[in-house]
């Protein structure tokens, strides 16, 4: 982000809503370079705005997430996007997988390279559920809007994950089966995905609504006028500016807001919160203007 290694929260913050910006799709659409930098700028804004992984990344550095978590106890071995230790590939931007609590690294084995190990005692052995894995998948607000798919690669099998449009931050996916394998013939665990939805560098999310803030001159404030707008889906669309608008003053679009999950033709309203911009380079015939005005 370009950001000293000192700086505050609010630094990092304005310094990747300034990048995020410049390398937005919208604004660099068919420019992959752009692209990757805006997911390497989100990414990074995900590790540095995080107390925690900060401090694990001002630790080790780049390596920061071999070591997150790979102490025995807790929530076990911690597994990041890309190759991971050992060559597990896990794919998707920004997903990162770990055991469950109480998993045993016999399951690990048994998961990756089909082993034998597990438990033996005198008496026969029960039929045991397999351990239950979780995931970090993070996503962009647009492609929380649009729906979108992340493909997952583990134990050597790839599973295409879905995310339905309208999804929530927070909001957890249940996979049935495709945690690690049972005991003894017992059914495998399950994998649950939790989302993470970025910051978006124009809209907010408010449940199923979305705000933004447009930039409105001073002449069209003050005599009243059209302003195009552009929504998260890319579409044009234009609001009527009554006369004698004021800075602040909140207008709303129905329907364009974020589509209600598990209802993609219900969608939430799109609020629009006005900026005037006072112009800083007037003409002498201008600023003559304003002086009348301002004696009346």
């Amino acid at each position: 982000l370009g950001v000293d290694k000192q700086a505050t929260e609010k630094e990092i913050k304005k310094a990747y809503r300034k990048l995020a910006v410049k390398y937005h799709p919208d604004k660099n659409k068919g420019n992959k370079q752009a692209e990757e930098k805006f997911k390497e700028i989100n990414e990074a804004y995900t590790v540095l705005s995080d107390p925690e992984k900060r401090k694990k990344y001002d630790q080790f550095g780049h390596d920061w997430e071999k070591y997150e978590n790979a102490g025995p106890g807790g929530q076990g071995y911690n597994f990041q996007t890309g190759q991971g230790q050992g060559g597990f590939n896990f794919g998707g931007s920004g997903t990162h997988f770990e055991f469950g609590e109480g998993s045993d690294f016999s399951d690990f084995f048994n998961m990756f390279f089909g082993g034998e190990r597990g438990f033996t005692s005198g008496r026969s052995a029960r039929q045991m559920k397999g351990q239950d894995y979780s995931a970090v998948a993070n996503i962009s607000l647009k492609e929380a809007y649009e729906g979108t798919t992340r493909l997952i690669e583990l134990g050597g099998k790839k599973i295409r994950v879905k995310f339905k449009p309208g999804v929530k931050n927070g909001q957890k996916l249940k996979i049935k089966g495709k945690g690690a394998p049972g005991r003894n013939g017992g059914t495998a665990g399950d994998l649950y995905i939790k989302i993470n939805i970025m910051d978006d560098p124009q809209f907010v999310r408010d449940g199923n609504n979305l705000k933004k803030k447009v930039n409105i001159d001073l002449y069209t404030a003050l005599l009243g006028g059209e302003q195009e707008v552009e929504t998260l889906d890319n579409k044009k669309v234009k609001i009527k500016i009554p006369p004698g608008t004021q800075n602040g003053k909140v207008f709303r679009i129905k329907g364009k807001g974020m589509p209600k999950y598990n209802s993609p033709s219900s969608y939430g309203d799109l609020y629009l919160e006005t900026n005037i911009v006072i112009p800083t380079n007037l003409s002498k015939e201008e600023k003559e203007c304003f002086e009348k005005l301002k004696k009346k």
